[in-house]
């Protein structure tokens, strides 16, 4: 797979500020049509940039000895978590960093991202924001086992860490095929990853707000805008990882590869306004308990496979 021009550097964030936009656009109308009112799809399209408006002019807020460099560290650093990771991600035959140890990097990306929620709550020595800030951790807790085990599915299934060699690997066969559970548990743990839907504990309403609860003006839409990359990001990686990449026939390689990403981030969107928010204590025990479990018989279901095929 061959690497990007390092100017590619600069369109990446470009590309996925766009696509981002899209898919919260869509999550708007989404939200309109759940709440049964006859709002145009224009104008429900066009609410998220309207809020945009609204924060880029509203005024920041503090809180009484708050430790101001950590909560802006931890607010900025959301969304360059996401761009960081996205380095690894293939558009067709071409990826701006195809490192050797392309799944490691992108998983690691999502541990400062962590570190960077926790800081966001941490910061504002508030105590309704360091809860949300803390039930992110134990959601992090809850969910990253498993989506490591997915992630090892596909780099045993494919001999490397390199997500263009994992890419070719499924020339013949998609991954999704053979280890389904695995693309299914990934994308669980996307969503929880991007504190989303069912997993929204860490923002929710009986926290006020939780770890953006104290979070106004371009603050608010620094961390919100980081949410949303985190979700772009990791659906778009399903797709090198369990989908094929740019395999596919007829179409380009890129085109393919949009396109796939753009069904998921569609079902994943539509899916997670279908669940209420899950308690942070049962998701728990259903990571360790049930997703942790089926995690390692697909591991190994995958690694006898390898070695007898």
């Amino acid at each position: 797979m061959a690497e990007a021009p390092v100017w590619s550097v600069l369109v990446l964030p470009v590309i996925l500020v766009v696509v981002t936009g899209g898919v919260v656009a869509v999550d708007a109308v989404f939200a309109a049509r759940a709440a049964g009112g006859r709002v145009s799809f224009s104008r429900a399209a066009a609410a998220p940039l309207r809020e945009v408006a609204r924060l880029l002019v509203t005024q920041r807020r503090g809180t009484t000895v708050a430790d101001g460099v950590l909560w802006r560290v931890g607010v900025v650093t959301v969304p360059v978590a996401a761009l960081l990771a996205a380095l690894v991600l293939p558009l067709g035959g071409v990826v701006v960093a195809d490192l050797d140890v392309g799944v490691v990097w992108f998983n690691a990306m999502e541990i400062l991202a962590w570190a960077a929620v926790w800081m966001a709550g941490w910061g504002p020595n508030a105590p309704l924001s360091l809860v949300g800030g803390y039930r992110f951790v134990a959601q992090g807790l809850a969910y990253e086992l498993p989506h490591m085990f997915a992630l090892i599915s596909a780099a045993t299934a494919a001999g490397t860490l390199r997500v263009g060699g994992i890419v070719e690997a499924q020339s013949g066969v998609w991954f999704v095929v053979w280890m389904p559970v695995a693309f299914v548990v990934y994308l669980l743990s996307a969503v929880a990853m991007a504190f989303r839907g069912p997993f929204d504990a860490p923002v929710g309403r009986d926290l006020a707000g939780g770890a953006v609860g104290e979070l106004s003006g371009v603050d608010r839409l620094v961390f919100l805008g980081g949410r949303w990359l985190l979700l772009v990001v990791a659906a778009a990686l399903s797709v090198p990882l369990f989908l094929g990449g740019g395999h596919g026939p007829v179409l380009a390689p890129w085109l393919w590869t949009v396109l796939k990403t753009v069904v998921v981030l569609l079902g994943l969107v539509w899916l997670v306004r279908r669940f209420p928010t899950v308690r942070m204590e049962r998701f728990a025990e259903f990571a360790w308990v049930v997703l942790v479990s089926v995690m390692v018989l697909q591991v190994l279901f995958v690694a006898v496979f390898v070695l007898v095929w």
